[in-house]
């Protein structure tokens, strides 16, 4: 019962949703060799502020506040979070495998740990301002692993980033759609 006495409904079924992910099959989770400053670079891609724990969280939240009014887009949300989970696992192999510890702390560059919070997100009661938001952190995210690239010198490690890039780019033409259906 809702907090009037009213019973809140929700028909939306999310059965047989899959992650919204290109059909192209990820390299091997393997790296050239434990390196703890690579493995340290990825720990931001996995839970700081512009990560796959951070967006997993944001899409989630977005889901439950669209699946009463907009199904459909919640279908969409729901699908990207699933794949945003399955490049948080897809990281979190990567860093341990470089011999990093896989928790929700990123080390700052004065060396404290920054622990992952919900501020970290972007939350909003307006479908509109969701989906902008989404866009704006896929583009983020987008940016980040480029730099992180940029910075690693494992082959293997930069394999799995760059196609995980591309699903990035694929939930921004996802979200677009979405938009230009409002």
């Amino acid at each position: 019962m809702g907090k009037n006495g009213n019973t809140i409904t929700n028909d939306c079924s999310m059965a047989g949703i899959k992650p919204a992910m290109l059909e192209l099959p990820y390299p091997p989770i393997q790296v050239r060799c434990r390196n703890k400053s690579y493995a340290e670079l990825l720990k931001v891609d996995y839970c700081g502020s512009v990560s796959e724990l951070s967006a997993i969280t944001q899409y989630i939240n977005n889901e439950n506040r669209m699946s009463c009014e907009k199904c459909s887009f919640a279908r969409t949300i729901i699908g990207i979070a699933m794949a945003e989970m399955m490049h948080l696992q897809k990281l979190g192999e990567l860093i341990y495998l470089l011999g990093g510890n896989v928790d929700y702390a990123v080390t700052r560059p004065d060396g404290k740990q920054k622990l992952w919070t919900p501020a970290c997100l972007t939350l909003s009661d307006n479908i509109r301002e969701m989906l902008c938001a989404g866009i704006e952190a896929e583009k983020a995210a987008i940016a980040q692993y480029r730099k992180h690239i940029d910075m690693m010198g494992d082959d293997c490690v930069c394999a799995v980033l760059l196609r995980i890039i591309k699903d990035e780019e694929y939930h921004i033409l996802l979200l677009q759609a979405l938009l230009e259906k409002l």
